[in-house]
């Protein structure tokens, strides 16, 4: 390893060299996979008894099911894990935050996703593709994956006792490597991508004491649609990400808007609102999620905004701005506590003064509005505010929002093809929110 130069940080230097390294070490296997396409994968380590004798299956979620209680809270089964991991490879721990706290309850959900998920086989592998690609933004590569296994297995055993079975550790053995499996392909599937980009803070505007609007200027382009999301990282809390929708279309000048909520002392939200300044650089993994546009609309629209989840609405509407064919009817439910905290109501009112085909709706849940502003539940004024069973839906906020505004639009006859919203309670956060 080279000498850091004189006057720069050792930690910034032997960061600039990893990641050169991680850069170095994806070009091989690029090079590898294009010069042997076919080549067979290096073997595993050895592997419980049936482990692999068939993919994971219903009768392993069953037989895990059946055992949960051995595990269960998963608290206890994800500390031992990872005291394993970091105990016999101490260099995976420059990997992860500081504060284990996020990745500890992640894991759970992802653990309860693929023991209690029912969706289809298709939406389980589109998850763990994206999830191997967005992991290598945190420098995650296949080998890593090897020593998780390993570590899961031990604290399996520390936790199940003599309950674990031989049938059933290989049943955990199956599940695992079914998503690694997954993973590892999504990963290699982006290795004509950056792992992660890198961007500049241009504007840094606060609305009240914990909100910010950033924009940032990414040095290449960021390959989005309106709607998606993506995570950011400050240099302030290493190896820290926390999802954040993009609050503009893709623009020809490579920035991009977030709109930021700060959510208790310590985390990426704090960081980004509150120590954040112009000039500052923040990193971006790779854009995620489905709540984009169809290429040519066949049906009004009924969009629906809580807190900063309005950040995909307002791209979807820029979008929609600029779009030369007809435009169909939009709907704009936007949810707030009180209306200062509608921190966008000058952009909306002057966006739907010049657009006939748009209405845009303010819902009050604690203070009332002007006369005529529906107050309470903003599910509940969407609801009253139909029919909407010829619509497609947009729905991005708070989890609990989300899915109450979801349940109230599929109880109404929207069919459930047509309404479009972010994963939410038990896989990943939804678009806006992240801590």
């Amino acid at each position: 390893m080279s000498r850091p130069d004189a006057g720069t940080p050792v930690s910034t230097q032997l960061g600039e060299e990893y990641y050169a390294l991680l850069a170095r070490h994806d070009a091989m296997r690029l090079r590898r996979r294009l010069l042997a396409p076919e080549r067979s994968p290096a073997p595993r380590e050895p592997e419980p008894a049936g482990a692999q004798q068939r993919r994971y299956d219903r009768a392993d979620r069953e037989l895990i099911m059946r055992h949960l209680p051995l595990v269960t809270p998963f608290d206890g089964l994800i500390g031992h894990l990872y005291e394993v991991m970091f105990r016999r490879w101490p260099y995976l721990r420059s990997l992860f935050p500081a504060s284990m706290d996020f990745q500890r309850r992640h894991l759970a959900h992802m653990f309860r996703y693929l023991i209690e998920s029912p969706g289809s086989p298709e939406e389980t592998a589109a998850t763990f593709t994206r999830l191997g690609r967005d992991h290598r933004k945190l420098g995650v590569r296949p080998v890593h994956y090897e020593t998780f296994e390993a570590s899961l297995r031990e604290a399996l055993r520390v936790c199940g006792g003599p309950g674990l079975t031989a049938e059933l550790d290989a049943a955990w053995t199956r599940m695992l490597r079914f998503a690694v499996d997954l993973m590892v392909a999504g990963a290699d599937a982006a290795l004509t991508e950056p792992p992660a980009w890198e961007g500049v803070v241009t504007a840094h505007e606060r609305h009240g004491a914990d909100l910010a609007v950033l924009r940032v200027r990414t040095h290449e382009p960021y390959p989005y649609r309106a709607g998606q999301y993506g995570a950011v990282a400050s240099p302030l809390l290493p190896h820290a990400w926390r999802q954040y929708s993009m609050a503009c279309a893709p623009r020809a000048d490579n920035v991009l808007e977030f709109h930021v909520r700060r959510t208790g002392p310590g985390g990426v939200s704090e960081a980004l609102v509150d120590r954040t300044r112009v000039g500052d650089e923040v990193r971006l993994g790779p854009p995620a999620g489905t709540m984009t546009l169809d290429g040519e609309l066949t049906h009004d629209l009924v969009m629906v905004a809580g807190g900063t989840g309005l950040a995909p609405v307002k791209a979807l509407l820029e979008e929609l701005a600029t779009r030369r064919q007809g435009h169909r009817r939009v709907d704009v439910y936007v949810g707030a506590r009180a209306p200062a905290d509608l921190y966008a109501a000058r952009w909306l009112a002057e966006l739907e003064a010049r657009r006939t085909w748009l209405r845009v709706v303010p819902v009050f849940s604690g203070e009332p509005g002007p006369a005529g502003t529906p107050v309470g539940p903003v599910a509940e004024a969407v609801a009253a505010g139909g029919p909407w069973r010829e619509r497609a839906a947009y729905v991005s906020g708070p989890p609990r929002m989300v899915a109450a505004t979801v349940e109230r639009l599929a109880g109404l006859g929207v069919p459930a093809e047509r309404i479009h919203h972010d994963p939410v309670l038990g896989t990943e956060p939804v678009a806006g929110a992240g801590r």
